[in-house]
């Protein structure tokens, strides 16, 4: 089973539909009223996030023997994560990362944005 879960920032006080925002940048279109993203940083920090027992196949493509795998789709807005076969748990340190740089993590699967603004 896949889950995507993706990240981006708005910028101060601008809240757009989620869901058109979510489409957008997953077609890789730059979206007014969004701040842009320290990808290079996000990534480094995902990899001590995941140092423990995940191998790192190439630049976005991670796995383990026995906890799935994941695929990192990012640009200047979005860093999405697309999940295979993981757990919860090491879906939440995604989540965790998110927080880490001021980015929600919005849930396509529910069509909802967990930032206290729907």
């Amino acid at each position: 089973m896949s889950y995507d879960l993706n990240f981006w920032k708005y910028k101060k006080d601008v809240y757009l539909d989620h869901q058109l925002v979510y489409e957008s940048l997953c077609e890789g279109l730059f979206v007014d009223g969004l701040e842009e993203l320290p990808i290079e940083k996000m990534l480094a920090r995902l990899e001590q996030l995941f140092a423990d027992g995940w191998h790192r196949q190439s630049k976005y493509d991670w796995e383990s023997q026995t906890r799935g795998a994941f695929q990192i789709f990012a640009n200047s807005q979005l860093f999405r994560i697309d999940c295979y076969g993981m757990e919860g748990e090491d879906m939440n340190r995604f989540i965790d990362l998110g927080e880490e740089f001021g980015c929600p993590l919005y849930d396509p699967q529910v069509g909802r944005r967990f930032d206290g603004h729907g």
